[in-house]
């Protein structure tokens, strides 16, 4: 745990000297969100903010609080993010959820709550996804999640299994995490900057699920992954594990259909067996084996949650695929699958964003939504081909896997 804590603090988030810390965690993950806690002051950190969250008890407020409580958001709760974000920190977030806790909840209920959380919260969020502010997602195993994912093994070691899995994707098993991420991140690199001299026009999903997408990419587009820079010029990496390059697509410029190959777990509410159907860029259809609800109000959010906003490309041949896990937490399962994502674009992902507003993003392609839910679709034998700037088609997968 020191070493995994160490990485996600060096690596990770690369806490500056004086830097501001704000660690977002579930109560069940205490242990070893102080053990974070102690290696930040010891970087350095001028101050550690811990902010608990308790999903038991958000599920009881779900459950029996009155109704009109789901369209309020207190003003503390904004500044308190508003604030550590004006002032230049950096935020970790432990994701560690039961995957299956909400499924008694009124669907309806999580929907509006969080639609309130994105609206009040907008302008954070911005913050995070345009860069202006270091942030890191990561994760460690609590009971209920270890027992969802392991179901035939005894509690202690369905933990045990999963701190395993969890330690390996990261690669803090290895004698030097740090060094191996150095390592992972250049051949990262490889495959971005092959793909952005390309400048593709536009890239073509088939496999034998029924995938058949043809995605257009805007103009000046860029591909990213593995670590990202801050607007001061630190280097950083959002998500850890991370074995995704991806960019952002053209608003209006998504066509055909598109097949769930993983359950999407939202808010402790499982989708499965779905699919999406596209037509300049918006939905139009959508079916689903379980979870019909929760994916329709995930797409009635507001207008851009009918859009993507990413395009994620991960090989099946890597070290979370061969793992053969389905963790049924998306930041693992995104990074064992290529996955889309409806709602808001990295604005990062096309060149000259930061100069732009919000009303030229949108003209350029770049969509907007309140939401960005990630939901997987690749399999072992996708296949990907694309155009590039100067019209010549080249293949991108093959057999799930690069073949540039």
């Amino acid at each position: 745990m020191e070493k995994y804590a160490r990485l996600l603090v060096k690596t990770g988030i690369n806490l500056q000297p004086n830097q501001t810390l704000v660690i977002s965690s579930p109560i069940e993950c205490a242990e070893f969100a102080r053990i974070v806690s102690e290696t930040a002051y010891r970087e350095g950190a001028r101050e550690v903010v811990m902010n608990w969250n308790d999903e038991l008890s958000s599920k009881i407020r779900y459950l029996y609080a009155p109704d009109e409580i789901f369209d309020e958001f207190p003003q503390w709760r904004k500044e308190f993010y508003l604030s550590y974000a004006g002032m230049g920190a950096a935020f970790l977030s432990i994701s560690a959820s039961d995957p299956e806790l909400m499924k008694d909840v009124n669907p309806d209920r999580i929907a509006r709550a969080n639609k309130v959380f994105r609206r009040e919260l907008k302008e954070y969020s911005e913050r995070l996804m345009s860069n202006q502010n270091i942030w890191c997602i990561a994760s460690i195993p609590t009971v209920s999640w270890a027992k969802k994912v392991f179901p035939n093994h005894p509690v202690d070691e369905a933990v045990e299994k999963l701190w395993e899995a969890i330690l390996k994707s990261v690669r803090a098993d290895l004698p030097d995490p740090i060094e191996a991420w150095d390592r992972h991140k250049a051949v990262l690199k490889r495959n971005i900057d092959l793909l952005n001299k390309m400048q593709l026009q536009w890239i073509h999903f088939k496999n034998n699920l029924g995938t058949d997408l043809k995605i257009e990419l805007p103009k000046n587009h860029i591909w990213m992954g593995g670590s990202d820079l801050s607007a001061d010029g630190v280097e950083f990496i959002a998500n850890m594990p991370t074995e995704e390059i991806f960019t952002a697509p053209s608003r209006k410029g998504v066509n055909g259909r598109v097949v769930s190959s993983m359950p999407l777990n939202y808010n402790g509410n499982l989708v499965e067996d779905f699919s999406l159907t596209f037509k300049d860029g918006e939905v139009v259809d959508i079916q689903a084996g379980k979870g019909y609800a929760t994916l329709k109000q995930i797409i009635d959010t507001d207008e851009g949650s009918r859009y993507l906003g990413e395009i994620a490309l991960v090989p099946y041949d890597s070290p979370i695929s061969n793992m053969g896990i389905l963790f049924y937490n998306t930041l693992f399962d995104e990074n064992a699958s290529c996955h889309l994502a409806l709602g808001k674009a990295y604005p990062v992902c096309l060149q000259g964003s930061e100069a732009m507003s919000r009303e030229e993003l949108i003209d350029a392609g770049i969509n907007d939504s309140l939401m960005h839910v990630d939901f997987m679709f690749g399999t072992p034998d996708l296949q990907i081909e694309g155009m590039t700037e100067d019209g010549k088609m080249v293949n991108i997968f093959r057999d799930g896997n690069f073949d540039l």
